[in-house]
């Protein structure tokens, strides 16, 4: 079974990912992972952090000669930051630190600071802090870029798009081809494939970043061209939006996992919001005119493109604090705030693709899998006849 973790701190000396179950015999761009590390950077409203970083994996083991071997992959991501924080971020207790940096002891509301502290008995939130920041989620796309390899040689492409940002919607739904030009540019705002209504969305994040406040939105992950029949309906923990909803929703600030259209349905008549069917004879494929139920139906895909909406809460972290209580005296107090973004809803949605692609990446290998790719090719192939033979 595919299986990854992550591991690393905010500001320590490098985030890793280690991803197992991969068959040997993939092909590894390593630009192409540097990439998606680049795009999880990119988008208007990200803070001074990532004029520091620029995030570039290395490939530590379970590659060789830029193919999967089959063992498992690490992949190791610097923080060019970490020359900045090494005296307060020591592995040994060093007298000095504890006087040239004060403990951080004002948790903010909205964090993981306060309930990690009271989970671990810890009396310093940037013990909890360093590792609940949403800078792990780069080492999430390294590990996620790997899994788009794999499904990139069964044409399953995952991008993703930003449908709000605050109040500021998209009123269209985007088509595929609108989100992979949206993707391919140099230059992003805010990756919204709805020009006029994205430089709403940039005053919406000029304004907050005036009052020193912080934004949220909804951004969209589409899987193109998924193959009918991954994950079951058969067993509740095997379902495949269940594992998808828990995938985007383990993502930093999510507060809000949606497949389709399933918070518009949940309000609907029926025969406003069930796709009908139809064949394709030429393609030899079962077709629907409409996908409001986001390519899932009964825990399995269907063959029509995987949409997953994520609902990003603002981060917590803002230049205007809200009331907090000090860890040590119990006193009210502000928050605490170090450097932030503002709007990080791009960099979410990158993020969500990653953890989208992995979760097809698994359920793929669980029906096709082999230990070579050339195998699980022929056993991808193998099915895809079946199911134009139906």
């Amino acid at each position: 079974m595919l299986r990854f973790h992550t591991a690393g701190e905010s500001h320590g000396q490098a985030l890793v990912a280690w991803v197992a179950g991969l068959p040997a015999g993939i092909p590894v761009d390593i630009s192409f992972i540097n990439r998606e590390l680049k795009r999880r950077q990119e988008g208007y409203g990200r803070g001074g952090r990532m004029k520091i970083e620029s995030d570039q994996a290395e490939i530590l083991s379970g590659v060789r000669r830029s193919k999967t071997t089959g063992a498992p992959i690490a992949l190791l991501i610097a923080n060019r930051d970490w020359e900045n924080w090494k005296d307060a971020l020591p592995v040994e207790e060093q007298e000095s630190t504890a006087q040239k940096y004060k403990s951080l002891t004002s948790p903010r509301p909205g964090h993981a600071d306060l309930a990690g502290c009271l989970k671990y008995n810890l009396h310093e939130a940037r013990l909890v802090l360093e590792r609940a920041s949403a800078r792990e989620s780069a080492a999430r796309v390294a590990a996620g870029a790997m899994a788009k390899l794999l499904l990139g040689q069964f044409g399953i492409e995952v991008l993703s798009h930003v449908i709000a940002v605050g109040n500021v919607y998209a009123k269209n739904l985007a088509t595929w081809e609108q989100i992979k030009e949206v993707c391919a540019q140099n230059d992003i705002l805010l990756r919204c494939v709805d020009s006029p209504t994205e430089l709403k969305m940039k005053a919406a994040v000029d304004e907050v970043l005036r009052s020193g406040d912080s934004l949220g939105g909804i951004f969209e992950v589409v899987a193109h061209n998924v193959p009918p029949g991954l994950g079951t309906h058969a067993n509740w923990d095997e379902r495949l939006d269940g594992l998808l909803a828990q995938a985007v929703m383990s993502l930093q600030a999510v507060k809000a996992v949606e497949i389709g259209t399933g918070i518009e349905s949940a309000v609907s008549l029926g025969s406003q919001v069930h796709d009908e069917i139809d064949y394709d004879r030429k393609e030899q494929r079962f077709v629907r005119p409409a996908n409001h139920a986001g390519g899932l139906e009964g825990g399995i895909s269907n063959g029509e493109d995987v949409v997953v909406r994520g609902y990003l809460k603002p981060i917590s972290t803002l230049r205007r604090p809200l009331q907090s209580v000090d860890l040590e005296t119990k006193e009210p107090v502000k928050a605490a705030y170090e450097r932030s973004d503002v709007c990080v809803v791009p960099a979410a949605g990158v993020a969500a693709e990653a953890m989208v692609a992995l979760v097809l990446a698994r359920c793929s290998l669980e029906k096709f899998g082999g230990d070579s790719l050339e195998e699980t090719r022929r056993n991808f192939e193998n099915y895809m006849e079946q199911v134009r033979t139906f």
